[in-house]
């Protein structure tokens, strides 16, 4: 009997994570699927997490619930104009956020996901290295603004974070009577990073939630796709957490691609229906697992 593995983002539906055997953010989920001892792993998520899922293990079978379910930033890049990108910049070094497809990790020299891309990044410009950042624009504009860095960015967004602005934060936290604090994913625009009190990865945020220790009333904005608010609550159900606005107080801010994983998606591809990542040649993975080990070896060392 097949052994079935199931991994679900944290910016799925509360139900979808309840169904999965693991949750987690972009670097869990990598270092899970490299080591699940499975026949078959679903992948609740978007494209370019199964297609790494299965660039790490590629003696499974990696499916993905609704072949819709891609991501901005990848939509947002073609593939040859960043290979003449890279080839412009033949003397740096091409660090590609995880949120890219298996072509453009393959033109990549390191991977970095939004909770070690700080670390990796400043080990290399300690290195001596010059750097040049893709496919995130507001993360690398960040990077640049936080740390001084001159990289040379590419320019594709999260369209789900680029909503995120300063005027409807600004109109947020100016009707709250009390204690306010703004945790924000480094995918948002720069001018909302700058409110910001806090800047990390899905599961950054989410420890800052639980480790919450500051005036009990206060209200909590969170400038990152809604699914992690579940989470956040589940953890802390004392605290008032809500989404931050995206304009004129809407918060209503979801990715279009995660919410593909329907329910009845997910358990299809428990069923090995759905996508199969079967389309990427072993060159192709040979070339994008170089980066991405880069990346896990790192990880694994830095954060033991």
């Amino acid at each position: 009997m097949s052994r079935v593995v199931t991994l679900a983002h944290y910016y799925t539906q509360p139900e979808i994570q309840q169904m999965a055997d693991k949750v987690g953010d972009s670097l869990e989920l990598s270092l899970f699927a490299r080591d699940a001892q499975a026949d078959i792993i679903v992948f609740a998520g978007v494209r370019f997490m199964a297609e790494t899922a299965k660039i790490l293990n590629p003696q499974a079978t990696v499916v993905l619930p609704d072949r819709g379910s891609t991501c901005s930033l990848v939509t947002q890049t073609d593939v040859a104009a960043l290979q003449r990108w890279r080839e412009q910049h033949a003397d740096h070094v091409h660090v590609s956020y995880i949120n890219s497809s298996a072509e453009h990790k393959a033109l990549s020299d390191w991977i970095v996901t939004s909770r070690n891309v700080d670390d990796i990044i400043a080990h290399l410009y300690a290195e001596g290295k010059k750097v040049i950042f893709s496919p995130d624009r507001n993360m690398g504009a960040y990077l640049n603004f936080q740390h001084g860095y001159d990289m040379p960015l590419w320019s594709a967004v999260c369209e789900v974070h680029d909503k995120f602005n300063q005027q409807a934060l600004d109109e947020a936290f100016a009707a709250v009577p009390g204690a306010r604090y703004l945790i924000a994913h480094p995918e948002s625009p720069l001018p909302v990073l700058q409110l910001a009190d806090y800047v990390g990865s899905t599961s950054g945020m989410l420890n800052w939630v639980r480790n919450y220790a500051y005036e009990p009333d206060a209200v909590i904005f969170v400038a990152t796709e809604d699914g992690i608010l579940y989470n956040m609550r589940l953890a802390r159900p004392d605290l008032r957490i809500e989404q931050a606005p995206i304009y004129a107080g809407c918060q209503c801010n979801q990715c279009p691609y995660m919410k593909m994983n329907t329910i009845e998606a997910v358990k299809r591809a428990q069923q090995g229906q759905g996508e199969v990542i079967d389309y990427l040649s072993p060159a192709q993975m040979d070339a994008a697992r170089l980066p991405i080990e880069r990346m896990l070896a790192f990880s694994e060392r830095y954060y033991r």
